[in-house]
């Protein structure tokens, strides 16, 4: 019975048909002498033992003859979202970095062409989805231009609230997710908390706490309701508290700003060469601001600055994103300040849909004013909201391009029109995937570490990216 029996100490079959196999010595000498692991045949396979040798000069010969090709993500909770990097590595060193997108792919801008010219608002405000309303109003901007309209001064200083607003809660999600995926876990809870707090009050002004649509070609889907002034001020108290908390918490942190100082380096020229913009750009020293340079909104009646850093380093990106929190604070406060009483949507009845919206007990509808008299007093009127709403209006044929300052960059829409109800083309130059271009360079020769700290840098949206 024992004759059957695999000895356990060679590895070798004693068996009556592996009797005569190879002995250990026999394959140690004959597999390769000079090695320092003998190799020997066994009924299992090839075994290897270690028998001695100097580490550092194994590792020495091994240096640079393999290098290892890693993934990481798109399923990877530092990646910043659903993205794949391929990762080149030569032990922790990154020789070559490059970006695998189209996981997220949603087909929005082609779907734009399907919809009227209201509808894509809703497709729109889902591209960068933690800056909805910033594509909302580079979209209706890019309509209002090709009508050739111009929206009612109250609606234009609502606008500039709500997108200050949205920049607010973006920056706090980019400190956020950049302290999660460093580590700092405290600073992605307290950034969370107070992106709630933001979440709220545009729940409260828009009926929504993300992907609003509220921003319509010709105005605002309906006025601020009553006791916006006070929540908003109550809002700016509780950031003005709480924004001294990140730099107790962060920026004076030994750990922190070593993960970042000197991480993710992209220069001037590097940016301009690459198409860079946002505080990647103002990091390197470049005061390019579209709300400075080339104003809208009314962007040019309020105080306000613009960060710079000439450290061009994921430390100085994180310093100017809270810096422009401040700066956003400052200008809801101007704006509130100066907003005017009137319209929110202009008074083109061709243009202007809906028409009249409330706040009812079954959520956002008409008024009952509304449908009383086109229910039962104008059958003109009727028709003439039911062509509106299933059609939609027609926009004079032409192309324009409209830029805006998003959280992340320039945020353009180039609309084409053929003249009919429905856009012919839809493109837009979103930051996200622009400034992505930027990864390779900030990442290769440095630390598979600092990867992560880069990405986190240039907090890419991928709804944006694969629009």
């Amino acid at each position: 019975m024992t004759e059957r029996l695999s000895d356990v100490t060679t590895g070798t079959d004693t068996s009556a048909e592996g009797r005569d196999s190879d002995s250990y010595e026999a394959n140690r000498t004959t597999s390769n002498p000079d090695s320092y692991a003998g190799a020997r045949e066994t009924t299992e396979g090839t075994v290897y033992t270690v028998t001695g040798g100097d580490w550092d000069e194994v590792l020495a010969e091994a240096a640079g003859d393999e290098r290892i090709i890693m993934n990481l993500g798109p399923q990877h909770p530092s990646t910043h979202g659903v993205l794949r990097l391929v990762l080149e590595l030569e032990g922790e060193t990154v020789t070559q970095a490059r970006s695998v997108i189209g996981y997220l792919h949603t087909g929005i801008e082609k779907n734009c062409e399907y919809r009227n010219w209201t509808q894509g608002v809703t497709f729109v405000t889902r591209m960068d989805y933690l800056a909805p309303l910033h594509n909302e109003a580079a979209y209706c901007m890019a309509v209002e231009k090709l009508l050739g309209i111009t929206v009612p001064q109250r609606a234009q200083v609502a606008r500039v609230v709500l997108m200050e607003l949205n920049r607010i809660s973006s920056h706090l999600v980019a400190l956020a997710t950049g302290g999660m995926e460093l580590g700092a876990l405290t600073g992605m809870t307290a950034g969370f908390r107070e992106r709630e707090e933001v979440l709220h009050l545009l729940e409260f002004l828009t009926g929504l706490r993300m992907n609003h649509a509220f921003i319509r070609p010709g105005g605002l889907a309906q006025d601020f309701p009553e006791g916006a002034v006070q929540r908003i001020e109550e809002f700016i108290k509780v950031m003005d508290s709480r924004l001294p908390d990140y730099d107790k918490l962060l920026t004076g942190q030994p750990i922190w700003r070593n993960r970042l100082a000197g991480v993710g380096y992209l220069p001037v020229d590097a940016c301009l060469a690459l198409g860079i913009t946002g505080p990647i750009l103002r990091s390197a020293g470049l005061p390019w601001d579209l709300r400075k340079v080339d104003p809208y909104s009314g962007y040019e009646n309020y105080e306000f600055d613009v960060p710079t850093s000439t450290a061009a380093d994921s430390y100085a990106r994180y310093l100017l994103r809270v810096e422009e929190i401040h700066q956003s604070l400052r200008i809801v406060r101007q704006a509130m300040a100066a907003l005017p009483a009137g319209p929110v949507m202009v008074e083109d009845a061709k243009v202007a849909w809906p028409a009249q919206l409330t706040i009812g007990a079954d959520g956002m509808g008409n008024s009952l004013e509304h449908v009383r008299k086109i229910m039962g007093q104008s059958m003109e009127s009727l028709i003439h909201h039911f062509k509106l709403v299933t059609e939609g209006f027609a926009v004079p044929a032409g192309q324009v391009y409209v830029p805006i300052e998003s959280p992340r960059g320039e945020l353009g829409y180039h609309l084409v029109s053929d003249g009919g109800t429905r856009p012919m083309r839809v493109h837009v130059r979103d930051p996200s995937f622009v400034n992505l271009q930027s990864m390779p360079a900030m990442c290769e020769g440095g630390m598979v570490a600092d990867v992560i700290a880069s990405v986190a840098s240039i907090d890419p949206v991928m709804g944006g990216c694969d629009r």
